[in-house]
């Protein structure tokens, strides 16, 4: 840690020598309101300052806000929205005291067929950043119900792979890395301590308005040490006042609500609620060999259902404060609480079934947020973030059972457990805190500053052996990020480079045996530290408005997280001996947008990557194949690419195909000192889909039942090509998970715009799913939702 701070000390200084060595200039701001001539806000309306060609998207009430730079003098704001006649409007930049604009858009006489759609999205806009970034317009979804990482894994190049249904335990692959090794932050803050009761794949998908998908190369804004790329959740956020409520119901006897709801006074006040719970008995069918416990009789090929996998989850995200005041554009105290039971009906592999293990969790965790553009000197904005988690965590096996598939047991009358014999109850104390500056220095360039810091330290006790020395063993861990940029942006072009400086310290002990007797056992207490500097690069350049070519590249460090380090105590054994992970990524992409008149418009996207990765974290199974471990690969490469086309015809009918492919290579001739080559040497690294792609199309009928009644009919297909479970090279006892399709199908039928009702059904053809081996997904299910908006 001592070395860190000379050197953050050094970069925040000249950061700041930086911004004061130059002329501190002006920097103009234009906000406003687009309506309709019914006083009704238009969302999505473009508004451009011409000829500055800069612009922006109006939001759910209509209003706009775009910060200009020095650009001082008489321009145009030029609003454009699909079927309503332009406006433009003149104005003046650079003078004090700017009332915001009121602009009022009059519908247009011309038959929709022929308006030509101007501006770009703030979607649209993400993607046209120098870095290579994937962006989910989650608004599109709210219908369903998808959580986020079921939303996540129709993008080209991701991976979401399950252990079961609803809660399961679940593994994010982004282009050949995985897990820890992709990190995930909602609006900029990371979810590294958010406990099992907040996870991607049990929060709803209409909690989020967006999704940002980086891929390869971070920017230090999300300051955190992936190794191959990040995915930031964008949070709805409203102005005004405004009310967002779903229930749905369906197969397995599942459950999700939800609830976002949002007041905000004229003063400025506001508060913010958003409420969600899942349920599920997840009762699904599998097919399984089963041996009958007390006969030893065998039944190969039985259907049986899961017996013992219940879950449900409930979580409260609540902020007070004020907003758009001249001291802070966002200042918020808030708590995020809630509450997850998840019963464990398998081990790492589907031989492994228990009947009473389970586990409980909660989540406290108090937080601080400020935003404020303009800080103290025009064009400085800052974004300040804390949180600190004090929920817990509970392990419960008391039960001293052998369970079967038919939900046969055999009782022991010795004291035991399933599996561990454990009533252990343990807090993470995991607390965050981020702070990022960005100073525009002027229209072309900007300089940027982050810093995130994060700590932990996991105690607990076992009411079953309350005297046990190992629960008063340390398990802490600090860690700092440190990230300095710059990025000047042309006319038709720009660039980004930043460094960012890594640091961990873990604290642990070790057990051994002092005296050499039997049972004998003694702790030593141990300290590491890693410190590292990495770098990047991102350009993109613009041929012209429709094609645009992006390249970057990264040198990036992940330490390895606690639950690596110190196991989570159901499928993951620890293992402190974990050596921290570095990649070199390189990304090469190009789009081109397609315009065929004002009706066919076709997105094509293609992207190359290479990933070059030392000490690489993965997954194996332990000695007695009942638990993962992760553990150090000395060398691995992947060269793969991904592409996606889009095809939209008005605003009726869309449809896109994603295709991923990732030759992903053990690189590691030899190993523990060997002078022998690996027999793996160049194998695919195994249990890793290496091919796999989406379909997707929906059309849309509108007036259907009454005017701007509407009804949506979806389908989405997702394909896994087979791949290995263990090394190739390893003879014929390396198994495989086979091939993946499944498909499904939905409709929705909105209703005077606030009132939705949606049916789906998921996996159509019943088709037998799995991501990790033997452990089977759900079959066909089919659910209901109703959602109602009001603003």
């Amino acid at each position: 840690m001592q070395t860190l701070i000379p050197r953050t000390i050094i970069l925040i200084g000249s950061l700041l020598l930086g911004f004061f060595s130059f002329p501190q200039q002006g920097k103009t701001t234009v906000s406003g309101v687009v309506k309709d001539t019914n006083d009704k806000p238009i969302y999505g309306a473009t508004v451009l300052v011409e000829p500055l060609n800069k612009g922006v998207s109006t939001d759910e009430q209509g209003y706009f806000q775009l910060s200009i730079g020095t650009g001082n003098g008489s321009y145009t704001l030029r609003v454009t929205y699909l079927g309503f006649d332009e406006k433009r409007v003149p104005i003046e930049l650079g003078q004090t005291g700017e009332s915001p604009y009121n602009i009022v858009l009059e519908e247009s006489s011309y038959d929709l067929d022929e308006v030509v759609v101007s501006g770009k999205s703030i979607v649209n806009q993400v993607k046209e950043k120098a870095f290579n970034v994937n962006v989910i317009d989650a608004k599109k979804l709210h219908n369903t119900t998808l959580d986020l990482g079921h939303a996540l894994d129709r993008t080209s190049g991701i991976r979401v792979r399950e252990s079961g249904g609803v809660g399961s335990q679940m593994n994010f692959s982004l282009n050949g890395f995985r897990g820890k090794q992709v990190r995930f932050f909602i609006d900029g803050i990371p979810m590294d301590n958010f406990g099992s009761s907040f996870q991607l794949n049990n929060i709803p998908v209409n909690l989020a308005e967006r999704v940002e998908v980086y891929k390869g190369v971070v920017p230090i804004g999300l300051g955190a040490d992936a190794l191959g790329g990040a995915v930031n959740i964008i949070t709805n956020t409203y102005e005004k006042s405004h009310l967002d409520a779903s229930y749905s119901y369906g197969s397995f006897n599942t459950h999700r609500s939800m609830v976002n709801a949002i007041y905000v006074s004229k003063s400025g006040f506001t508060a913010q609620l958003n409420a969600y719970q899942n349920y599920s008995d997840n009762n699904y069918d599998v097919t399984v060999d089963v041996a009958d416990i007390n006969t030893g009789e065998y039944y190969p090929d039985q259907t049986v259902e899961r017996f013992h996998d219940k879950y449900h989850n409930e979580t409260v995200i609540a902020n007070i404060g004020v907003v758009n005041k001249s001291y802070a554009d966002q200042l918020l105290l808030g708590v995020t609480t809630g509450s997850s039971y998840r019963e464990i009906q398998t081990g790492a592999r589907i031989v492994s079934v228990f009947g009473a293990w389970h586990r409980k969790g909660n989540i406290l965790m108090p937080s601080l947020k400020y935003i404020k553009k303009d800080f103290i000197a025009n064009g400085l904005d800052v974004r300040l973030n804390a949180n600190y988690n004090f929920g817990q965590e509970k392990n419960i096996d008391t039960l001293h059972r052998r369970y079967n598939w038919f939900g046969q047991y055999k009782e022991y009358d010795n004291p035991g457990g399933e599996r561990s014999y454990s009533l252990y109850e343990y807090r993470n104390n995991t607390g965050i805190a981020t702070a990022s500056f960005d100073y525009e220095l002027s229209q072309n360039h900007k300089f940027s500053l982050s810093n995130t810091f994060n700590t932990f330290n996991r105690k607990g006790e076992d009411q079953l052996d309350p005297d046990s020395e190992i629960y008063e063993q340390p398990r802490k861990t600090i860690k700092n990020i440190l990230g300095l940029g710059y990025g000047y942006e042309a006319e038709n072009w720009s660039a980004n480079i930043f460094a960012k400086q890594y640091f961990q310290q873990n604290k642990f002990s070790q057990s051994y045996n002092p005296s050499g007797d039997y049972g004998d056992i003694a702790y030593r207490d141990q300290t590491n530290k890693f410190s590292y500097l990495g770098y990047g690069l991102a350009l993109t350049h613009f041929f012209n408005d429709d094609f645009q070519i992006k390249a970057s590249f990264e040198k990036s460090y992940r330490m390895p997280e606690t639950e690596e380090l110190y196991g989570d105590l159901v499928n993951l054994q620890g293992n402190i001996d974990l050596k921290p992970e570095q990649s070199y990524n390189y990304n090469l992409g190009a789009s081109y947008w397609w315009h065929m008149g004002t009706q066919h418009h076709i997105n094509l996207n293609a992207n190359g990557f290479y990933r070059d990765a030392s000490d690489f974290i993965r997954p194996v199974l332990n000695n007695n194949q009942t638990m993962q471990v992760m553990d150090n690969l000395g060398s691995v490469t992947n060269l793969g690419i991904e592409s996606e086309i889009r095809y939209q015809y008005r605003e009726k009918f869309s449809a896109g195909v994603n295709v991923t492919y990732q030759n992903l290579r053990n690189n590691t001739k030899y190993e523990g000192g060997q002078t022998t080559e690996s027999v793996v040497y160049r194998d695919r690294i195994p249990n890793m889909p290496y091919l796999y792609g989406n379909a997707d199309m929906s059309y849309t009928f509108q007036n259907v039942g009454g005017t701007g009644n509407l009804l949506s009919i979806g389908y989405n297909m997702l394909y896994v090509h087979a791949f290995y479970l263990y090394w190739p090279s390893l003879g014929d006892d390396k198994f495989d998970i086979p091939e993946q399709i499944s498909q499904d199908f939905n409709i929705t039928y909105t209703w005077k715009e606030d009132l939705q009702f949606t049916f789906e059904c998921r996996n159509i053809f019943n088709k037998k799913l799995y991501d990790n081996f033997s452990l089977q997904k759900p079959g066909r299910s089919f659910t209901g939702k109703i959602r109602y908006t009001f603003f």
